[in-house]
């Protein structure tokens, strides 16, 4: 169901707009070296919310150098010592949840009940990263009568590239590098930089200069200057397929350097007969991110169900999708609220026009909710009668819609969850486990699930198969990402 909203910020948001934004470079807050801005909208109302600093080569030359500076005496500090900084980080975003979340629900549309829950996952992540610090150790290795170890070093400098579907909590990416030893450098989505911007000047008093930087830029200027920059020997990228393979080729012509990439996803969650249909219906649900709009690479954007009972468990997360509120990301109980930007909005929409025109049938949704005049709001949208060949079956939409395929038996299944270019995650429902297991063992994908869907746990490593990317997060696989293995050989 949908709920009128108002084009007014409630003065409890406007009042964290009141403030210049700025960069945290070598410590210190500043505009662009240029003088350069550019104007940053709500999705909600359509206006321009505030004006950030458009930052460019010359800015990020000026955090290298800063990097620089600082990395040696950083990576010299003590795990533990670094550990405790990460804490202090994590304390202060906690303390200031509740303007972060605003700033992300202002500047990116997400429900503010969600943008306080990524504030708390982010914290979560950054206490994790620091109770890991210790095990950022070597091996001894029986290789001779002498002595043969490992220790695990920092990189250097390097950097985070985060999208805009979680702006705060992707920002806080800096957690294992920093753990790790490494100086590293931030670049926010300029789609919604607010709470990123906010966030550096709150850590200026907390982190070393130069440890961290926050840089942001009206275009692919500013990400392309850090990749290519011959200092930064390690990026971490979370976006789209084609903005990674972009980073791997500047990366690979500029230097030889680690390139981990979390991209996109077409995720299939497939429905056995055993199933439990009102659990699996509330699973599909749940695990489309309807209440960030669909706008997640994890979403399971397609439900795979057995021909036997699809119309029972179609008809389950028909009702389910219509009893969700669309209204206004600023109430408190808004479940779903509006797409990052005017790109995004019209991008789900033409696939479902798309989607229509290669046949399929939209059982719910399909276009903008009645009633709102402005905003970029997209109903939750199922889609029956979908071909698993067809576009919409096979591109990822980034959007509020879920696609049903049917399939006859268990190896129809596999070739369909397979059929894609992605392979982030998946799910199997059934009560047969010997099935479950045998079929999760098959489907191409990182991060799994069986008779559950899209919720992520501590220290267990998120990433994907194919075009879905390279590395793992999220864990102790991503802290160690950000080491270098040095051999010693002690000859007595």
């Amino acid at each position: 169901m949908t709920t009128s909203i108002d084009a007014v910020i409630p003065d409890r948001f406007a009042k964290y707009l009141d403030r210049d934004f700025e960069m945290l470079i070598g410590g210190t807050l500043v505009g662009a070296t240029s003088g350069r801005t550019f104007a940053t909208t709500s999705p909600v109302t359509e206006t321009v919310i505030a004006h950030v600093p458009d930052g460019g080569e010359d800015d990020v030359a000026a955090a290298v150098v800063a990097a620089d500076q600082a990395r040696k005496e950083w990576a010299a500090t003590t795990a533990t010592d670094r550990a405790a900084v990460v804490r202090r980080i994590a304390d202060v975003i906690e303390a200031h949840t509740e303007e972060l979340a605003a700033l992300d629900t202002l500047d990116a549309g997400s429900p503010i009940s969600n943008a306080r829950a990524d504030v708390a996952m982010a914290v979560e992540h950054l206490r994790m990263f620091a109770n890991l610090a210790l095990e950022i150790k070597g091996t001894t290795i029986p290789a001779s009568s002498n002595i043969h170890m490992t220790v695990r070093e920092p990189i250097g400098i390097t950097a985070r590239i985060v999208p805009f579907n979680h702006p705060l909590m992707f920002a806080c990416k800096f957690a294992a590098p920093l753990v790790a030893g490494n100086c590293v450098l931030v670049k926010p989505p300029e789609v919604a930089p607010l709470s990123a911007l906010r966030l550096g000047e709150l850590l200026a008093p907390v982190v070393p200069a130069g440890v961290l930087s926050f840089l942001v830029g009206d275009g692919p200027a500013v990400p392309r200057a850090i990749v290519r920059h011959p200092k930064v020997r390690r990026i971490g990228f979370i976006g789209s397929e084609g903005t990674g393979r972009a980073i791997q080729r500047d990366a690979a012509e500029t230097g030889v350097k680690d390139v981990t990439l979390e991209l996109g996803g077409k995720n299939a969650m497939v429905v056995f007969p055993d199933a439990d249909l009102d659990k699996a219906a509330a699973g599909a649900v749940f695990g489309m991110n309807f209440t960030w709009s669909g706008q997640s690479c994890g979403s399971n954007s397609r439900l795979l169900v057995h021909e036997s009972i699809a119309d029972q468990l179609i008809a389950k997360v028909v009702s389910e999708v219509e009893a969700r509120t669309i209204g206004s990301p600023f109430d408190d109980n808004c479940e779903q609220g509006t797409m990052v930007s005017q790109r995004q909005y019209d991008r789900a929409l033409e696939y479902i026009e798309i989607a229509k025109a290669e046949g399929a049938t939209v059982l719910t949704g399909g276009g903008r909710p009645d009633g709102f005049d402005h905003g970029f709001y997209v109903r939750p949208t199922v889609l029956g009668g979908v071909q698993p060949e067809s576009r919409i079956a096979q591109e990822e939409v980034f959007g509020p819609v879920l696609s049903i395929i049917t399939f006859s038996d268990e190896e129809e299944a596999i070739a369909i969850a397979n059929s894609v270019e992605y392979g982030l995650t998946a799910s199997v429902w059934t009560q047969n486990i010997t099935r479950a297991h045998r079929v999760i063992g098959q489907l191409e994908a990182g991060y799994t699930w069986i008779n559950g869907s899209s919720r992520h746990f501590p220290n267990v490593p998120f990433g994907g198969y194919k075009a879905s990317g390279v590395g793992r997060e999220e864990s102790i696989e991503e802290l160690l990402s950000y080491t270098e293995l040095k051999a010693i050989n002690i000859m007595l």
